[in-house]
C-alpha cells in the first residue's frame, strides 16, 4: 500500500511538473516573460484522474490579453498527454504585484 501510494504521488508531481511546464509557454504579449515567471500563477493542484486546477490572475484587471492569456494556459494544459479536465479561473485577489515575479524575471526586466 505505502508503495501505491507513493506511485501516485510521484505520478501526480510528474504531471504537475508536465503542467508547470506547458504554463511557462505562455507570454504576456507585452512583456518578454512567461506567465508563471511573471507570478501570474497563484495555485496549480492536481485531482485524481489527472484534473487539473490553476488559480491565475493577470498583471492588471483591464489587461488587454485578459481573455486570451487565460484560454491559452488552458489549452496547454490540455495538450498534455493524459489529462483530463483543466479549469483556469481568474482572480484579483490579491491584486498582482511585481513582488510576485521570479528572480529570473526581475533579472530579464531590468529590476535587478
Amino acid at each position: 500500500m505505502e508503495t501505491e501510494n507513493n506511485t501516485k504521488v510521484s505520478q501526480i508531481t510528474d504531471l504537475k511538473e508536465k503542467v508547470v511546464t506547458a504554463i511557462k509557454q505562455v507570454y504576456d504579449p507585452e512583456i518578454p516573460v512567461d506567465v508563471y515567471e511573471l507570478g501570474l500563477i497563484y495555485e496549480i493542484t492536481v485531482y485524481p484522474v489527472n484534473n487539473v486546477y490553476v488559480l491565475m490572475t493577470l498583471t492588471s484587471p483591464n489587461c488587454p490579453s485578459a481573455e486570451f492569456i487565460p484560454s491559452e494556459v488552458k489549452d496547454k494544459i490540455q495538450q498534455i498527454q493524459g489529462i483530463n479536465n483543466v479549469e483556469v479561473e481568474l482572480t484579483f485577489d490579491p491584486p498582482y504585484s511585481q513582488d510576485m515575479m521570479s528572480e529570473a524575471a526581475q533579472l530579464e526586466l531590468g529590476f535587478l
